[in-house]
């Protein structure tokens, strides 16, 4: 059980940056697998990024990698997605969402095997 709140969204021009912010309830944050998700008007969610509940595994969506940042202060109850070179395709809501990873390292990247999600977070990136 964990309660997801995200923040750091709002509006930037195409090349700016963003720091999105999930904030995690619960005594048990380190035990959850943590991803990025995105959802545009009329498209699918996507996966953006995600990292293991111990923090030494992160993987990124091609569209991501190479500007994109996910990272964990688990002391905080806190995992970030640091995004640089924004993009104009990039705008949409972000989802925050956690899995009780099956071990340190655990480690996903679908959209189902996530089981708790945050109310999402605006990203929109002008041109």
């Amino acid at each position: 059980q964990v309660q997801l709140v995200e923040s750091g969204g709002g509006l930037v021009q195409a090349g700016g940056s963003l720091r999105l912010s999930c904030a995690a309830s619960g005594r048990t944050f380190s035990r959850y697998a943590m991803g990025w998700f995105r959802q545009a008007p009329g498209k699918e969610r996507e996966f953006v990024a995600a990292i293991s509940g111990n923090g030494g595994n992160t993987d990124y969506k091609d569209h991501a990698k190479g500007r994109f940042t996910i990272s964990r202060d688990n002391a905080k109850n806190t995992v970030y997605l640091q995004m640089n070179s924004l993009k104009p395709e990039d705008t949409a809501v972000y989802y925050c969402a956690a899995e009780e990873g099956r071990y340190y390292y655990s480690i996903y990247v679908g959209i189902h095997e996530y089981d708790y999600w945050g109310q999402g977070t605006q990203v929109t990136v002008s041109s």
